[in-house]
């Protein structure tokens, strides 16, 4: 743990130490997951704060305004690491749930020197979902032993059907996948997606290419608690994503006559469940990832993450993106059964915050689930 990492550690444990445990409330920014949260944290019977951004705070402050009790609004998203912003949170007793949105609108570094405010989760892996920066979610993966896509470095070596994970030009947040069984493949999709202002040059030099797994994709989404080293599994997802899930609604015939680069837009999410003899390695996975954050990112992966995997017909799982951070999938809460046969009752990704953070509040211990 460098200098840095040392001077937040104290920082946050003073603040921590400051709130009146009788008032902690709990916050997000006001997109990605933040109803979800919000929802699960009024059913623990905590008060809720949203940070949102003028023109699109409608849903928080309008449409779902029962369940946020504390608004903060700002011009631009970016400005919740501003010292006023982090005064406002710590003086309502904020612990903040970090989802994706607030990662990529408030900038990793800002995230790990200016704000303040307790983070359920830790603040130092917010980054490591970054594919070109050190010790990263592949080099952890790849620590754990869990089994991952060959990873090609350079469009050269395809020698089998590849994915290649490119920034859009427009939505950099947003990646323009496309497909390649071979150098030459890749040669003359990669032109035509530039052609048609998809992609860049300069985004495709920062393109992560990486074998395809054939296999039934799956989300799990995970939790770990620092309180109880136990792991829950809250449940499985799959994406629908936009314009692809409308070209596979067409006819073969069809998807081949439209002759269009189809767009990986993540737009929804819909719950699955999978065969119950198949259960026993997704907990495997995740513990070697979470024994793996522990010794890489000291405390470890807390609270919040999922493993975006795939099944293939030899029934192996291979994971090929983390979240490390809320995962945002709502549908898991009333779709999935795992929690409920551990809880007796459903429990979605804001309700199982909520119930970590009221633990730690009981024990005393509320410094050992933030950074």
């Amino acid at each position: 743990m460098g200098r840095r990492e040392i001077m937040m550690k104290d920082t946050i444990k003073e603040v921590v130490d400051g709130y009146d445990p009788k008032k902690v409330r709990i916050g997000v920014l006001g997109s990605h997951s933040a109803l979800e949260i919000a929802s699960g944290a009024k059913q623990e019977g905590f008060e809720t704060v949203v940070v949102c951004q003028n023109g699109r705070e409608k849903t928080y402050a309008r449409y779902y305004r029962n369940i946020f009790d504390n608004f903060i609004f700002l011009d631009k998203f970016s400005e919740i690491t501003k010292e006023e912003t982090v005064k406002q949170l710590t003086d309502l007793n904020t612990i903040f749930v970090p989802n994706r949105s607030f990662s990529v609108y408030a900038g990793y570094e800002a995230i790990e020197q200016n704000f303040t405010v307790p983070l359920m989760g830790n603040r130092e892996m917010l980054r490591t979902e970054e594919r070109n920066t050190p010790r990263n979610q592949l080099y952890l993966l790849q620590k754990a032993g869990i089994k991952t896509p060959k990873t090609f470095q350079s469009p050269s070596e395809i020698d089998r059907l590849a994915i290649i994970k490119v920034p859009e030009k427009e939505r950099a947040i947003e990646r323009a996948f496309f497909y390649a069984s071979s150098p030459e493949e890749y040669e003359e999709t990669s032109k035509q997606r530039i052609k048609q202002g998809i992609i860049t040059q300069d985004a495709l030099k920062q393109a992560v290419i990486e074998e395809y797994i054939l296999g039934a994709k799956f989300n799990a989404n995970m939790f770990w608690s620092p309180l109880t080293d136990d792991i829950d599994l809250l449940g499985f997802d799959r994406r629908i994503q936009t314009d692809l899930d409308g070209v596979l609604d067409l006819p073969a015939a069809e998807q081949l006559e439209l002759k269009i680069p189809t767009q990986n837009i993540e737009i929804g999410h819909m719950g699955a469940t999978m065969r119950e003899s198949q259960i026993e390695k997704i907990f495997d996975a995740a513990e070697r990832f979470v024994r793996t954050c522990r010794k890489e990112y000291p405390p470890g992966m807390i609270g919040l993450f999922a493993l975006q995997g795939a099944v293939t017909k030899d029934l192996d799982f291979y994971v090929f993106d983390v979240s490390p951070r809320v995962p945002g999938c709502p549908c898991v809460e009333p779709t999935s059964p795992y929690m409920k046969y551990k809880y007796g009752v459903e429990v979605g990704p804001g309700k199982r915050v909520a119930m970590e953070i009221k633990r730690a509040l009981r024990k005393r211990r509320l410094a050992e689930v933030v950074t």
